[in-house]
């Protein structure tokens, strides 16, 4: 039995309660019930892809710092976030976070006492958690509380929703899996844009921390032509969307060795690239490098 009010199932809302606790089904109830109210409808959203970098990023008044600022304040307000970090890795599956109250994880060390102390108190997004559960059909997807918000989600949130006012919630990494696998949710997850959710991959098309250049600042080319070369090579593929040859990453440009010794940082990129759908034009919303290596391009499809 459905209550008319409401569009989850009696045995949906007891499922909840017997998960989370009664007070997490009342928070999905309610953030599905806002999110249809009068005046409240849900639009389609666009896709994102940031290059996040350094934690420090959190603390910093950079250029790409003010971009994210800016772009922040072009977007529509979302009904949830759901974000999916390069620093949620499981392998041999994929979860969804399905927390109340996500916790703010501090997944580094060595960074000043200031960035340790820094909290993103946003709220859970449960109804539309479970709506990426059900959107995923390709491959067995799981509620899990285990996580919370890591720093490739919560350091480019505080940018773009300083007020954390906005509830989000992260879709972990099947690491092994290959490229398609991961385009291939990212087109699943889609359909979510439709009911107002903001999907972000948050990750670096170039990232190689044993080759970062000490004392290097944000530059608009990168310090290692190696670098240069698989940043431009994405571009290009990005400009002709070649999803096959950006899928394909290994063989994409000679550099692909070096610019992502590991793909753990490319995966993210991959799941926004499906969910933008293949006839979206990309819009390049910043471009350019930190620690002469690292490349912050990041990316707007739909908007």
């Amino acid at each position: 039995m459905q209550d008319a009010r409401s569009p989850f199932t009696r045995r949906q809302l007891l499922a909840l309660g017997s998960r989370a606790g009664a007070s997490a089904a009342l928070l999905a109830l309610s953030e599905r019930v806002a999110a249809q109210a009068p005046g409240r409808p849900a639009r389609r959203m666009p896709v994102l892809f940031i290059g996040h970098g350094s934690p420090m990023n959190a603390l910093q008044d950079n250029p790409f710092t003010r971009h994210l600022n800016r772009l922040g304040q072009t977007l529509a307000r979302p009904v949830a976030i759901l974000v999916v970090s390069a620093h949620w890795l499981t392998p041999g599956r994929t979860l969804v976070g399905v927390q109340a109250q996500p916790r703010t994880i501090h997944d580094f060390e060595g960074f000043p006492d200031a960035l340790q102390r820094m909290q993103y108190p946003a709220r859970g997004a449960l109804a539309s958690a479970q709506e990426a559960i059900g959107a995923v059909t390709s491959v067995p997807v799981a509620g899990s509380e285990d996580w919370g918000l890591d720093h490739g989600t919560w350091t480019v949130l505080h940018h773009l929703y300083p007020k954390a006012d906005v509830p989000v919630f992260q879709l972990s990494i099947d690491y092994p899996r290959p490229g398609r696998h991961h385009y291939a949710i990212g087109q699943e997850l889609a359909a979510l844009r439709e009911r107002g959710v903001l999907i972000v991959g948050s990750g670096n098309v170039v990232h190689n921390l044993r080759a970062t250049v000490q004392g290097a600042g944000d530059g608009l080319m990168a310090s290692r032509p190696w670098a240069q070369a698989f940043d431009t090579a994405v571009q290009r593929a990005l400009e002709s969307r070649d999803d096959a040859a950006l899928i394909d990453y290994p063989r994409l440009d000679a550099s692909a060795s070096m610019a992502v010794p590991t793909p753990d940082h490319y995966w993210p990129f991959l799941y926004a690239l499906g969910a933008a759908g293949r006839d979206a034009r990309t819009v390049t919303t910043y471009a350019g490098f930190q620690a002469g290596t690292i490349s912050m391009r990041c990316l707007m499809w739909g908007a």
